[in-house]
């Protein structure tokens, strides 16, 4: 399998989802603008977002594909399926009941995670927080389907779902939003259908596989299952090393729900927008890696898990570096083209711009660890990223105190950056001193050519950013211009960066990587 070529079609896939999640912030930002009621549908969606996170994308993925995949390599077609079976009828009957805890105990969620919103807006997040949580159970069962067709080299189908719940909300922003008090109810309905659907279009691909999960109804029996005892002693480590993230964020939306209203909204519309690269490259980048690094572990091929990372480490360098850039200094024109109408003004335009180019500080680092995790995640080893996780918790909340009260919202953002980038260190450091990673020769060379080729993408995108009057959409500057404006600077800064890496010496070849 040609990796280059396998994270190529996982990253163009992922681009559709991330297209129609920006579409969708586009249409909250028009209709619903950054107010006290967006800051709502942020709390109430991020609550649901982190029990998925928990059990589906982190700690549950980290331990599960290890071992499906280890367990494909060894033993027979029926142990694979008798495995599959057991672990999705825990994890069905164990979301169920976390579900119904969370509708219940909605109050208490949104109290511990944005205490300062206003009143109504508090009782808004609660009803919408109990609508959606059993989203987080729905979307958990995708991730299961996902990382067994990862496993057995199915790409296509986990990566374009995302895009199922985008549009869900999309329709129902714009079929509902009227007919609903107050409006931002029409977006959690939304979320509930779209993660309905993001299960039903899973199905026909694990039945091709001959992998669709069987569930049953005797929990006990399953638990008792040692595939099922070996996924959870792997997920509590991996638990924990998840949670760290979430309370760091949960942390964060309280202290943004205390500072000006909107400042939940400015950061969530800066993180669409930095999610597009760490998307594009970490997501697709990870979901190649860990079933790759887990084979070449269980087959004992240390050369080729090192060789792995090795190739990892270079695309992001390669790809990730000019996406910060971009972010920074290109940060006023892409939120403006994206959102600066109807309700979201020149002020909220600022706002998010500040928050951007904070995030922006940490995209190289956050896109590293979707890399670097996965070279202990492959091993089993999940407690040493939990401490490295804990490590960099506390450090992001002392750095919360020096910047929020200077930066306010930013301060969070740039927070979680220079924890993002202190998190990859640790991650770099861990596998080198384990001898996991051994970086091949020419890394040198390779980073020098690398930062030479930011000069002229920087050039051009700082230019763009200070001469055209970005802001000005209503007068002398319509928008189909804007956006034509500032697609041509992007396409020329990306056209100039890889020229200048063409003429030093570097070549898409050299980055093919094969199993």
């Amino acid at each position: 399998m040609n990796l280059l070529r396998a994270a190529y079609t996982v990253s163009l896939l992922t681009l559709v989802s991330r297209i129609t999640g920006l579409a969708r912030e586009v249409l909250i930002a028009r209709y619903f603008g950054a107010s006290a009621w967006t800051d709502a549908f942020n709390v109430a969606f991020r609550l649901p977002n982190l029990l998925r996170r928990l059990f589906a994308e982190g700690a549950f993925s980290q331990a599960f594909i290890p071992i499906l995949a280890a367990s494909r390599a060894r033993d027979s077609a029926q142990d694979n399926q008798r495995l599959i079976d057991d672990v999705a009828t825990a994890l069905a009957w164990i979301l169920a009941g976390v579900s119904l805890l969370g509708v219940l105990g909605a109050p208490l969620l949104v109290l511990l995670t944005a205490s300062g919103l206003h009143p109504k807006a508090f009782d808004a997040a609660t009803w919408m927080t109990r609508l959606m949580f059993p989203y987080a159970g729905i979307i958990s069962l995708v991730a299961l389907s996902a990382g067994i067709l990862n496993t057995w080299k199915h790409f296509t189908v986990p990566s374009l779902t995302p895009a199922l719940l985008n549009l869900s909300v999309i329709a129902t922003a714009i079929l509902l939003h009227s007919t609903m008090h107050p409006p931002v109810y029409a977006l959690a309905v939304g979320v509930v259908i779209g993660g309905l659907l993001q299960l039903a279009v899973q199905i026909p691909a694990l039945r091709r596989h001959a992998v669709l999960p069987r569930l049953h109804l005797d929990f006990f029996a399953a638990w008792r299952s040692p595939g099922v005892r070996r996924v959870v002693q792997q997920m509590l480590p991996a638990s924990l090393a998840v949670s760290v993230a979430q309370v760091s964020l949960v942390i964060n939306t309280q202290i943004a729900s205390h500072l000006q209203p909107g400042s939940v909204s400015w950061l969530a519309y800066a993180d669409r927008l930095m999610e597009f690269p760490t998307a594009l490259l970490g997501v697709a980048l990870g979901s190649v890696l860990l079933p790759s690094l887990s084979r070449a572990h269980a087959s004992a091929d240390a050369m080729h898990y090192s060789s792995l990372l090795d190739w990892g480490l270079r695309l992001c360098l390669l790809l990730a570096l000019p996406a910060a850039i971009a972010l920074g200094l290109f940060a006023t024109p892409l939120v403006a083209i994206l959102f600066n109408y109807g309700h979201f003004n020149a002020a909220d335009v600022e706002q998010t711009t500040r928050a951007l180019r904070a995030y922006g500080v940490g995209v190289l680092g956050l896109i590293a660890v979707k890399i670097l995790a996965p070279g202990f995640y492959a091993r089993q080893d999940i407690r040493t990223p939990v401490k490295m996780a804990i490590i960099v918790l506390v450090c992001t909340q002392l750095l919360n105190l020096v910047f929020v009260p200077r930066l306010q919202h930013a301060g969070l953002a740039l927070a979680i950056s220079c924890g993002a980038l202190l998190n990859a260190c640790l991650l770099l450091h861990g596998l080198w001193r384990r001898g996991s990673f051994r970086p091949r020769a020419g890394w040198g060379a390779f980073a020098g050519r690398v930062l030479a080729a930011q000069l002229p993408l920087a050039l051009i995108l700082g230019w763009g950013a200070l001469q055209l009057p970005w802001l000005d959409w209503q007068g002398s500057y319509p928008r189909l211009e804007r956006l034509g404006a500032a697609f041509a600077l992007l396409l020329a800064a990306a056209l100039a960066y890889l020229g200048t890496l063409a003429l030093l010496g570097l070549r898409p070849r050299q980055f093919l990587h094969h199993e």
